[in-house]
């Protein structure tokens, strides 16, 4: 009876290692799929970072060209401003210059 069921054995053992055999090669590529996705989101994760990156330069760009350019409209409205004013305080200046000369002449 032993006799009868040691080719069953054989068989049975055969089909345990053909399923070991599967088992690791399941394995090993699973492995290595999980290795690729993990190296995929990396460079995924660095370009997020890259472009996440080089949108705040951007952004921190045009709010200097802004701040730039209202720093410059208000150096051209104080300018306009100075020159306005200037002949009132030249004839400020000369009421003071000669103020005092007239209250001598007096």
């Amino acid at each position: 009876m032993f006799a009868a069921l040691a080719g069953d054995v054989a068989a049975c053992e055969a089909l345990v290692a053909e399923a070991r055999l599967s088992a690791e090669g399941d394995v090993a590529r699973a492995r290595a799929e999980a290795a690729a996705i993990v190296a995929r989101a990396r460079l995924d994760a660095e370009a997020a970072r890259v472009r996440a990156a080089a949108r705040i330069e951007q952004d921190a760009s045009e709010r200097d060209a802004q701040l730039l350019e209202q720093a410059r409209q208000e150096a051209a409205t104080l300018e306009k401003t100075g020159l306005a004013r200037i002949p009132a305080v030249v004839g400020e200046v000369i009421d003071n210059l000669l103020t005092p000369q007239s209250a001598e002449q007096s």
